[in-house]
């Protein structure tokens, strides 16, 4: 009887953890969607030259250096353990907050490199010399990945994969409308390519006039969100240096304190972040 509880118990555990071991291209697949969203955060946070596997690396060094940090201060494990969390998660904070800011940048930016393309193209200029001129022409922070194309397609000559380059190197999903745009004009033609162009262009200056209205009205929601965030752990920090704040923290209803606060400030950071955050479009051409 013994051996077959024993039995039904390992096949019982078996089944649990089968989703797991198989099969193994689902495993891969869900990997691959992993690394390609964080590719796309890098490339948008013009991180485009470091791997997924550096920046990963990169996120568990600072993780573990805040770690240490913070236990040589604290002398608190869970505290330390918090730390690494945090740490770890400060690369990431910083990608997505560079691509914010150039995304930022370049919205206002495009309207004017747009009008720039539509007088290149009504000139009679091919589109990849139209493009290559924006690297002169077009706004200071889009002019590098230009650039880049230009050089790319005289050294290659092929326009689809200079583009998809350029694509990568802008991380910005009105950038893949225009080069999908761009694009399709270049392989099958068509007459209304300045019009289609100078409408979007228009459209983008009054998103971008709404967006600026609504970004300064609910900009203190997004200050109190860090605010509230990094007040309470700033304090505990500083009490922690005292002997009896450490050891008061070191007993079981410490450290279930900890990771009950820990868990709620990340629920009510998210929270207002999603009150105050407006719509963004994603990169659907990426």
């Amino acid at each position: 009887m013994s051996v077959l509880l024993g039995l039904s118990l390992a096949v019982g555990i078996l089944l649990i953890l089968s989703p797991r071991l198989w099969p193994r291209g689902a495993r891969l697949a869900e990997r691959s969607v992993r690394r390609s969203r964080l590719r796309l955060l890098l490339d948008g946070a013009g991180m485009d030259r470091i791997s997924a596997g550096g920046f990963v690396g990169l996120c568990s060094c600072a993780g573990l250096v805040a770690g240490a940090v913070v236990l040589g201060i604290t002398g608190i494990p869970v505290v330390s353990g918090l730390a690494v969390v945090a740490g770890a998660g400060a690369p990431i904070g910083v990608a997505q907050w560079r691509t914010n800011t150039r995304q930022a940048a370049a919205r206002r930016s495009w309207p004017d490199l747009i009008d720039h393309l539509v007088a290149s193209v009504r000139s009679g200029v091919a589109l990849p010399e139209a493009l290559g001129a924006l690297s002169t022409v077009g706004p200071q922070s889009l002019r590098p990945a230009f650039a880049a194309f230009a050089r790319e397609y005289g050294a290659t000559g092929q326009f689809g994969e200079a583009v998809d380059t350029l694509k990568a190197r802008i991380g910005d999903p009105i950038a893949d409308r225009i080069v999908e745009t761009l694009r399709m004009a270049r392989e099958v033609g068509g007459t209304e390519l300045s019009t289609v162009l100078r409408g979007l262009a228009q459209h983008l200056r009054a998103e971008a006039a709404v967006r600026a209205e609504l970004e300064a009205r609910q900009s203190w929601v997004s200050n109190a969100a860090r605010l509230g965030v990094a007040a309470p752990w700033i304090v505990l920090l500083l009490l922690s240096t005292r002997p009896e704040t450490a050891q008061a923290f070191a007993g079981p209803g410490g450290v279930t304190l900890l990771l009950g606060g820990a868990i709620l400030t990340v629920i009510a950071y998210r929270i207002m972040r999603r009150i105050g955050r407006l719509p963004t479009e994603t990169r659907v051409f990426a």
